[in-house]
């Protein structure tokens, strides 16, 4: 995984939203077993115990269990997963949304320029 952090948020915040992602975009398939905490901490350049924070704080949230000797996995719930791509993507949209109303554009000119960037992309 490409870890990036940014000095304005705190970095076990930075952590749990780059594991979801990973989660969400397959990289970590469901019931699969995460590295242990010193592998992820290493492979990020961070302290272990930041990374555990983050690792419980996705406990706390579901989308992560522990089996006592055997490590964390992924959720098998599916569902959660989805729930969680599709309640993602919408923040994205509604953030993009409205950085166009922000630059004057209303709905049906900045659906106009989606389709010709969907055009352009294929």
């Amino acid at each position: 995984m490409n870890w990036q952090f940014q000095a304005d948020r705190p970095i076990y915040t930075q952590l749990v939203e780059q594991i979801q992602m990973s989660i969400i975009a397959g990289t970590y398939q469901p019931g699969e077993k995460l590295p242990s905490v010193r592998d992820l901490a290493a492979e990020a350049a961070v302290n272990p115990n930041t990374m555990q924070k983050a690792l419980a704080e996705l406990e706390r949230s579901g989308l992560l269990y522990a089996q006592r000797t055997s490590g964390r996995f992924i959720t098998e719930d599916s569902k959660m997963i989805q729930e969680l791509k599709d309640e993602l993507a919408l923040q994205q949209i509604k953030e993009f949304l409205e950085k166009m109303k922000t630059l004057g554009f209303n709905s049906n000119e900045t659906i106009a320029m989606m389709q010709t960037a969907i055009k352009e992309m294929k």
